[in-house]
């Protein structure tokens, strides 16, 4: 009868072990689901990637460290992976969250060797200690890992522990994140790495400041080449690449981060504050090959001297590139302005929209002639760039010489509104620094940015209609509101193709303008071929004069230079219009032969010099030559060599100061801007 008792007694203790061991089970995993979990959603990187979502610049996270955001699924080398569980964690798929066996390991292996000679801290143990920053050499460090550990693996799947590992992982310096790591060192994504690159990227989390190689490379090497002997011994690579792995050199330093289009950057980012990733229009490889060019261009024209740039495919609207400043940080050229979206004087870029509305108008045709000569609106008496006449031309010949006096008069026969109002169907946006637009905006009396001139140049290579320029990825093409006819479109790029074109660059491949604005601020060129319009604008970014900059030396020879950094060759300019007259002046319509104003009555006699007559040689007296005259409206001007010597002349014989020695050509405008020219000989 005494084994009875013992049997029951023996049952009592197994219920009591077991109740016990439930107790302390169901105990451990309310501690374990009490767990307050570190955040897993830390801040990373914003990110501003290109039209094929590479990136162009990443800012550093508030802590100023670069932690990029995880790469996406099948974004890191999965040898890379292998090599990583298999160095760090090899049961890694199938433990819970700690691994027993590696922890009895470590423990055994300190004991018998007095040091800690390996770790047993899993993959989602290195997970929680870098969520929370904690330690591992205490006790208490320890257990809060474990903790955290098996709380991470009950709320996550082993694929998102992985991740956060290589979002988190210290790679050296301020790299966080496997990203972070490849781009610094590698200078590339993660998804392709070399086994020399793998195992140098499993070792540095271990001692990331210890092992970096640009500071500690025999102890880089080292560590990749035990990392290499590991992954030979778990066949995981073969003999030949761990050979040719451990001659591998070392990265030397730390690549610096892409930091392209950084204006722009900034602006989207600005744009969009809370955007993690920012896809824009541009192209990071178009871009890396315009900012060396613009940061040359400016470097020889002058120690202050800025210059921008922007590029963009006229028939879909994308921007390709943006480049704000000759270098975003260099403080003398004040880098940090964002010239592309200054307000500035265009100069005489905005003739060509001038002459297409005139076209439009029937004020003019390319071959009709109009006279270039001293001519006042009320008070507003306007000049030539170079102080010269040149009497008669025809259109296409004023505007390739970009003669202010013949734009000036179409602009008061359009009215300066309905100039203003074209511009703005162009999408540009123009300022004004008070009042109603004058005959000055003609030729660059008012604001406007280099990105208004693209916009409006797009429009023009559009056949007069163009799309609204975008540089956000992803946003819909919208076209703008029409500016001028298609016939008047192609005119006034035919008329542009045939500029003389810098030295050295090829001809009429290119419908392009150069402008300077009052007192040699601002250059600008801005031009288009068949697909793309492209602008630059050079001078200083606080508005002082540049002395002796002009459109047509500083940028037009960056205009090219970019085309030709753009792509292989130009694409053609597209062919007239059907309904285009293209003729000579004789052959136009006898309205359009001659431009006249408005309202102008018709004289039936122009001015006539009857003395001296032509080729006459003379020695005139006292310094004063004496001119005599039939016909024409008073009053008169005349001009000797091209500039004027008399002005308001109401009489018929009058004399002039001689001019000097040697040939000379005299001329008489009359107020209805007819002429008469004589050439003689001063003795």
């Amino acid at each position: 009868m005494p084994r009875r008792p013992r049997f029951v007694r023996g049952l009592i203790a197994v219920a009591l072990v077991l109740y016990a061991g439930a107790l302390l089970r169901d105990r451990f995993d309310a501690w374990v689901a009490a767990t307050d979990l570190p955040p897993v959603l830390a801040e990373t990187s914003v990110e501003v990637r290109d039209r094929e979502g590479r990136l162009m610049r990443a800012y550093p996270v508030a802590d100023g460290l670069m932690r990029l955001a995880p790469p996406a699924a099948g974004g890191v080398d999965p040898r890379f992976v292998a090599m990583l569980t298999a160095y760090e964690d090899k049961r890694f798929a199938s433990h819970s969250g700690v691994d027993p066996r590696a922890m009895i390991r470590a423990v055994g292996q300190a004991v018998s060797n007095g040091r800690a000679v390996s770790g047993g801290s899993t993959l989602t143990m290195q997970v929680a200690r870098l969520l929370e920053d904690g330690s591992t050499g205490r006790w208490a460090g320890k257990l809060r890992q474990i903790r955290v550990a098996l709380a991470l693996e009950r709320r996550l799947d082993k694929a998102a522990i992985l991740s956060l590992y290589l979002t988190h992982a210290p790679y050296g310096g301020n790299l966080e994140g496997i990203r972070a790591a490849t781009l610094a060192w590698f200078g590339k994504e993660p998804g392709r790495l070399t086994p020399a690159e793998a195992a140098l990227l499993v070792a540095l989390p271990q001692a990331p400041e210890t092992r970096r190689p640009d500071r500690h490379p025999e102890a880089a090497r080292a560590a990749r080449d035990r990392v290499l002997a590991r992954m030979l011994a778990a066949h995981i690579i073969t003999a030949e690449e761990a050979e040719g792995a451990s001659h591998a050199s070392l990265p030397r330093a730390m690549r610096p981060f892409p930091m392209l289009a950084p204006h722009l950057a900034d602006r989207a980012r600005a744009a969009d504050p809370l955007a993690r990733r920012v896809d824009l229009t541009l192209d990071a490889d178009l871009q890396a090959r315009l900012e060396p060019l613009l940061r040359e261009a400016a470097e020889q024209a002058g120690p202050q001297v800025s210059a921008a740039l922007v590029v963009a495919d006229h028939r879909s609207g994308d921007i390709l590139a943006s480049v704000g400043s000759a270098g975003y940080g260099d403080g003398l050229r004040q880098g940090y302005v964002d010239m592309t979206e200054a307000l500035r004087s265009p100069g005489s870029t905005l003739k060509p929209v001038v002459y297409g509305l005139a076209f439009d108008q029937g004020l003019a045709h390319p071959e009709t002639l109009i006279h270039d000569g001293p001519v006042m609106f009320g008070r507003y008496a306007p000049r030539n760039f170079d102080g010269l006449y040149r009497g008669d031309v025809s259109i296409r010949q004023a505007l390739q010489m970009s003669l202010n006096i013949p734009v000036v008069k179409l602009t008061r026969d359009l009215g300066p509104a309905r100039v203003m109002a074209a511009l703005r169907r162009a999408g540009v946006d123009p300022q004004l620094s008070g009042g109603a637009p004058g005959l000055a905006i003609a030729l660059g009396g008012l604001g406007v940015t280099l990105e208004d001139l693209v916009q409006l140049y797009a429009a023009l290579a559009e056949g007069g209609q163009g799309p609204v320029l975008r540089w956000r990825a992803g946003e819909p093409m919208t076209r703008g509101a029409r500016v001028i006819s298609e016939v008047a479109a192609w005119q006034v790029g035919d008329i542009l193709r045939g500029l003389t074109p810098p030295p050295g660059a090829p001809a009429r491949v290119l419908a392009y303008k150069t402008g300077t604005s009052y007192g040699h601020r601002d250059a600008w060129a801005v031009g288009y071929d068949g697909a793309h319009v492209i602008g630059v604008w050079m001078g200083r970014a606080d508005g002082t004069p540049v002395p002796g900059a002009f459109g047509g030396e500083l940028a037009a020879p960056v205009l090219f230079e970019a085309f030709g950094r753009l792509k292989p060759a130009f694409d053609p300019l597209p062919p007239p219009p059907p309904a285009t007259v293209i003729t000579t002046t004789a052959d136009l319509p006898q309205p359009l032969r001659r431009y006249r104003p408005r309202g102008e009555v018709v004289q039936s006699e122009g001015p006539r010099l009857t003395f001296p007559p032509d080729g006459a040689r003379l020695a005139p007296g006292d310094g004063r030559l004496t001119l005599k005259l039939n016909g024409g409206a008073a009053p008169f001007t005349v001009l000797a060599n091209g500039a004027p010597v008399e002005t308001g002349v109401y009489g018929r014989e009058f004399d002039i100061p001689a001019p000097g020695k040697g040939f000379s050509t005299l001329v008489v405008l009359d107020r209805e801007g007819r002429s008469s020219r004589v050439s003689v000989e001063l003795q």
